[in-house]
């Protein structure tokens, strides 16, 4: 049920050709983009309470984030409607994805594995349980309940400086890391995990 096997992954130092991406609001978002570091997010679906927690972890920071001149792009695989229900009042772009295309692009996959790891279940647990209440609706049995996160920097020129493909759930970047990625100035030789 899984299919992680069938995805091309990116590496570190691959250039990521230049595109245009729609947010939830209609705006359009390059990657990269020509002035600041991105910080591309694969999230799990609008209504995920790991994504939620993890999101509002990002909020909280985003004025640290943006003074480090990170541009915060998060994609979803879910309807720009769902997004709107549950991200409108993010100051980042939300970019929705329900057919799976940037997924696709950029070997982010699915699997039992995401639900089933300990380190989901038991890393967060109190947190979503407190948000919960506040989510209306988790979608159909799917990729998306399936899906896994996955964090990109990527640089002015398009190179990829760092990735991350997550393992469970909750498996992302915390600010703290991403932060220490960019004052490290992460080197092409880096390797995805």
């Amino acid at each position: 049920m899984s299919n992680t096997a069938s995805v091309t992954k990116i590496d570190t130092g691959r250039v990521i050709g230049k595109r245009t991406l729609a947010t939830t609001e209609g705006e359009e978002v390059e990657i990269p983009d020509a002035k600041r570091l991105v910080h591309l997010q694969f999230r799990r679906f609008a209504g995920c309470p790991f994504c939620s927690v993890h999101l509002r972890s990002i909020v909280k920071r985003y004025d640290e984030i943006a003074a480090a001149d990170i541009r915060e792009v998060v994609v979803f695989r879910s309807t720009a409607a769902a997004l709107l229900r549950h991200h409108a009042n993010t100051p980042f772009a939300v970019i929705p994805d329900p057919k799976d295309k940037l997924y696709a692009e950029f070997g982010v996959g699915s699997g039992l594995r995401a639900l089933l790891d300990p380190r989901a279940l038991l890393g967060v647990m109190s947190k979503v349980i407190r948000v919960l209440p506040k989510l209306p609706g988790i979608p159909p049995w799917g990729k998306g309940v399936l899906g896994l996160p996955a964090d990109f920097l990527i640089a002015t020129d398009g190179r990829v400086l760092a990735c991350q493909y997550g393992t469970h759930a909750d498996d992302q970047w915390s600010v703290d890391e991403l932060l220490a990625l960019v004052r490290q100035h992460v080197s092409s030789r880096s390797v995805c995990v």
